[in-house]
């Protein structure tokens, strides 16, 4: 599998400029290309270090964070009992400012999967439909 030292850079700077707990240390790790087709093995490669395997926000790197990561599992409850599909991918894209993170410390994972996927669009836009798809499947 390829490595992406890129986003490691990218995101390992960004998480370690915002620490607030100075007993939790972040270490830098490559990001590797999972397959598109899995929404579960995204999710756990991309996102579960800050909003936990259970994406309840509890991710071993939400402690030092400014702004604790979001509770995934409540989307839908938080959105009139409808799951936001559109605003989700949006955000996972980047083409959504990323206030509903309450901070840019999220990294915006489109620009990353492009590179990941050598710029296929089709390619970027099924590894967001199925993250996405996968974060739905979570809900309470």
């Amino acid at each position: 599998m390829k490595t992406f030292t890129v986003f490691a850079v990218v995101a390992g700077m960004t998480v370690l400029s915002a620490q607030t707990n100075p007993e939790v240390k972040i270490k830098k790790v490559p990001t590797v290309a999972t397959s598109p087709n899995s929404g579960v093995a995204m999710f756990k490669e991309y996102c579960a270090v800050c909003h936990g395997l259970d994406g309840k926000g509890q991710g071993p790197a939400a402690p030092a964070l400014t702004v604790p990561p979001a509770d995934l599992t409540m989307l839908t409850p938080s959105n009139g009992g409808k799951f936001p599909a559109i605003k989700v991918s949006q955000i996972i894209q980047g083409s959504d400012v990323i206030k509903a993170h309450g901070s840019s410390e999220m990294p915006v994972w489109g620009p990353i999967f492009r590179v990941m996927d050598k710029g296929n669009t089709a390619v970027t836009q099924l590894r967001i439909a199925n993250l996405t798809h996968y974060i739905q499947s979570i809900q309470k």
